[in-house]
């Protein structure tokens, strides 16, 4: 069964992992992002969702911001010193604080469609009905685990369920190669997990996203 969600906001980064100290988008949301907009809807260690296609609802914008971030992370080490109540888990923005310039999308929406499928962590009671209704309730209120974002926690959405596309926006009369793009993280190693990078097209404001084992999802 697909699912199709409509998402915007104001501001989105799909980060480009090539850009190593400027924030530089994509210029369209990625299928991990997508990915991660119905997880944060509904997430079960028994499911998987897969991103099937991609429409562009508003025209491509883009906005040049400048803005503080925190120049480092808290090590491992720190972490569990701190659970053994050996240490104190402290990061201070005033001591740590960096100032970048990024270029982001601004006025952005999609419609987004998926599905998922029963993982190997599913048990006797699980069955894709169950989750269908759950998710349906769940996105047609509005009620998700955490707050859905576009690329960055700080640039929140909002979505909505589109049940008919009756009446529904038009997608956009764009076409462009996008290049390669980040397609997923592939977690067959949890500690160690490899991107994968697909090259979409935008062809008249869709974008089709193949599965995982495709031959255009690459290493």
């Amino acid at each position: 069964m697909e699912f199709c969600l409509e998402v915007s906001g104001d501001y989105a980064c799909f980060t480009r992992p090539e850009m190593k100290v400027e924030r530089v988008s994509y210029d369209v949301i990625t299928p991990s992002a997508s990915r991660s907009i119905f997880e944060a809807i509904l997430w079960k260690p028994a499911i998987e969702w897969q991103i099937h296609k991609i429409e562009v609802l508003k025209p491509i914008s883009w906005v040049n911001i400048r803005r503080n971030e925190l120049g480092a992370v808290l090590s491992v080490a720190n972490v569990t010193k701190a659970r053994n109540s050996r240490g104190d888990l402290n990061l201070f923005i005033e001591d740590e604080r960096q100032q970048r310039s990024g270029l982001f999308l601004r006025d952005v929406a999609y419609r987004l469609y998926a599905s998922f499928k029963l993982t190997s962590r599913a048990t006797g009671k699980d069955n894709v009905a169950k989750f269908s209704e759950m998710f349906v309730r769940r996105a047609s209120k509005g009620q998700c685990f955490n707050q859905p974002y576009l690329g960055c926690r700080e640039f929140s959405c909002d979505f909505r369920l589109v049940e008919s596309h009756q009446g529904e926006v038009s997608v956009v009369d764009e076409s462009r190669d996008l290049g390669w793009m980040l397609y997923d993280l592939n977690y067959s190693n949890p500690d160690d997990p490899t991107p994968l990078f697909f090259n979409p097209t935008l062809k008249h404001g869709v974008i089709d996203v193949p599965l995982p084992n495709s031959p255009e999802v690459r290493r």
